[in-house]
């Protein structure tokens, strides 16, 4: 099966592009490529269980850190009902 890797749209994009410099900064031209990228999913899923710095799955590092906050908050208030 083919790595969902191969078949994104920032595949052969100049990597510079999704490595800002800060962690909150999400670059235009990498948001229209993650909006529109038939994998964007499987690259999120990838990025959240894997800290990563830069844009993967149309999000920041720190959308991303944020979003697994909420999912922990929300583990933990499931374990505690």
């Amino acid at each position: 099966m083919t790595d969902w890797r191969d078949r994104a749209r920032c595949r052969g994009t100049d990597t510079e592009l999704f490595f800002p410099g800060k962690d909150s900064i999400l670059p235009e031209e990498a948001a229209a490529l993650c909006a529109a990228c038939p994998v964007r999913g499987d690259c999120l899923e990838w990025a959240l269980g894997h800290p990563q710095y830069g844009v993967w799955g149309g999000t920041t590092r720190d959308d991303r850190h944020a979003t697994r906050r909420r999912g922990q908050r929300k583990t933990r208030r499931e374990d505690a009902a």
